[in-house]
């Protein structure tokens, strides 16, 4: 098989934009695939395609630049000198990122790749004769539209390109809307409805339409006030409905299952990035949030948490104002699930043994280590669980998250702020901090549900049909005491619910631009500049395009 250091190598006119990312990826081609049949070489096109979404949705990629820039999450110097990585994520939840960040780098150039590969796919299964051939081709030019999608919403342009001897042609606004919109449409009807969650499928397809005119307000003019097209908006529902009559999906009773490790199989997944453990799964983020003396894991007493992100006081403040004096925990199981008891020297079977999931607040108790080694009890067969302290803190305090997060030394510490458990812990993470077993989602059910209560509000304020949906969604998880039934709906409230539905899962910074609250102030945050809505085009990308006058220009305000 023929080697290409970087695999953008392929597109004429696309290389420089990718900059000076080493990708060292080996592709096939019709012109190296003489030794493998057809369907080998089809299998060998179509897997690369997919293969970035563990890289793109990686927890310093993507979950910075859609989270971290937000009112969900914030990112301090953990006791001054952790998470510094030199301010960016200072920058980023402020808004003061620059075109020199690595995250927004990284991002920008494995989504590129994302791109570069769907066309390499497309170019050589169209002259491929297997049976798979027809699906995977309309699988490549739709992750292409996806990436693009992405692309258009992180940065405010696509790319246009459909031959390998052709120069892209950068996409901006109507046009790329337009573009994308095209490429679902022309693949939808060749997909499958079953080759999913991990593969693009009908219900993927039209779950990426169904966001796509949401969004469209928005990505025609990413600084201006959106104005919600009638047409969009039905377009929404009649895409939505699709999903929900094909009686394909069902939303989960139990809410944390469909972040388990075991939740490939789980019917409210619609299109998701596969991470099982047969895939060489990848991503951090059970690990992120946790603290660092949090170990999950009685087989692995070196996999531990990071004392990462938390959620915003602000944020949280949501939950509060939500639920009045009943405790957020009590009130919505959404918020939280218990599995440890709070009690010191309890003793516990280390074949159940799980820790608590969703937000996590005050005192933490776990698995007590000592001299690399977790404590066992008198019976030797279990383990000791107890209040656990901070190894890294002046005394050893315990760990108690506190709400207060900011980038003060105070709210700084290792142990301030709530954190974050909505993804499992992998139960095969060695060291917890390359390893990640449950798919993360791209669309699910709820989201299904959520996105047709808009349209519903927007097009006609149909406060009934919308109100239905959001409570289908919130009754719905009846594994635990579920939540009530709200008694009305609007706009603010339907961002709201979205908040306590997808907290952690990537969407926030979309939502808040398509609310129209990116410009409020939240903890550490009150920048209010419009410019800020799109990141910018990495400095590298800039440069490597320099030669093509006028090509590639920097978003407004950077």
């Amino acid at each position: 098989m023929k080697k290409f250091r970087n695999i953008a190598m392929l597109m004429v006119g696309m290389t420089t934009l990718v900059g000076c990312s080493d990708l060292n990826e080996i592709v096939l081609d019709e012109y190296n695939a003489a030794n493998l049949t057809d369907k080998q070489a089809a299998d060998g096109m179509i897997a690369p395609v997919y293969a970035l979404l563990p890289t793109i949705f990686q927890h310093t990629t993507m979950f910075a630049l859609q989270e971290i820039s937000t009112d969900e999450a914030i990112l301090p110097y953990r006791g001054g000198t952790d998470w510094g990585d030199n301010g960016i994520y200072l920058s980023l939840h402020k808004h003061e990122t620059t075109s020199t960040d690595p995250n927004v780098r990284n991002t920008w150039n494995a989504v590129l790749a994302g791109i570069s590969r769907s066309v390499t796919a497309i170019n050589s299964l169209k002259l491929n004769t297997d049976g798979n051939a027809k699906l995977y081709l309309a699988e490549a030019r739709g992750m292409r539209a996806y990436y693009n999608m992405v692309m258009l919403d992180l940065f405010g342009l696509a790319f246009q390109k459909d031959d390998l001897s052709e120069v892209t042609t950068i996409l901006r606004g109507e046009a790329a809307i337009a573009y994308i919109k095209s490429e679902l449409l022309a693949v939808e009807p060749l997909l499958t409805t079953t080759a999913g969650p991990g593969r693009l499928t009908k219900g993927g397809a039209w779950g990426l339409l169904a966001r796509l005119h949401l969004n469209a307000a928005v990505w025609r003019d990413v600084y201006g006030t959106p104005t919600h097209k009638a047409e969009d908006m039905d377009k929404v529902v009649e895409y939505t409905d699709k999903i929900i009559n094909s009686g394909q999906y069902a939303l989960s009773t139990d809410y944390w299952e469909i972040f388990g490790n075991a939740n490939h199989g789980n019917k409210e997944l619609i299109f998701a990035v596969d991470q099982r453990a047969e895939l060489n799964g990848h991503n951090r983020l059970a690990y992120f949030s946790l603290a660092n003396d949090q170990r999950p894991l009685p087989a692995f007493p070196a996999a531990n948490g990071t004392d990462g992100p938390a959620i915003t006081p602000t944020f949280y403040q949501t939950w509060v104002s939500a639920y009045g004096s009943t405790d957020p925990a009590v009130a919505d199981p959404r918020f939280y699930k218990q599995n440890v008891k709070k009690e010191d020297n309890q003793c516990v079977d280390p074949a159940t043994y799980k820790i608590d999931r969703g937000i996590l607040r005050g005192q933490q108790y776990g698995l007590i280590l000592r001299s690399g080694a977790f404590v066992k009890c008198a019976d030797g067969k279990s383990l000791q669980v107890g209040r656990i302290a901070n190894s890294r803190g002046k005394g050893n305090p315990m760990v108690v998250h506190a709400e207060k997060v900011d980038f003060t030394t105070e709210g700084s510490d290792y142990s301030s702020g709530f954190r974050v458990l909505k993804y499992e812990f992998s139960n095969k993470s060695a060291s917890g901090r390359n390893f990640g077993e449950a798919d993360i989602m791209i669309v699910r059910l709820a989201d299904v549900y959520l996105m047709r209560a808009e349209a519903k509000l927007r097009k006609s304020n149909d406060a009934a049909a919308a109100l239905a949906d959001v409570n289908k969604v919130r009754l719905s998880r009846t594994a635990n005491s579920p939540a009530t039934a709200l008694s009305s709906i609007n706009l603010d409230l339907l961002l709201r619910e979205r908040g306590f539905e997808f907290y952690w899962e990537m969407q926030r910074r979309t939502d808040l631009i398509r609310f129209e609250k990116y410009e409020d102030s939240w903890t550490e945050k009150t920048d209010k500049n419009k410019n800020k809505r799109i990141f910018p085009i990495p400095q590298t990308a800039i440069d490597g395009a320099s030669n093509l006058t006028g090509y590639l220009k920097q978003n407004a305000g950077y």
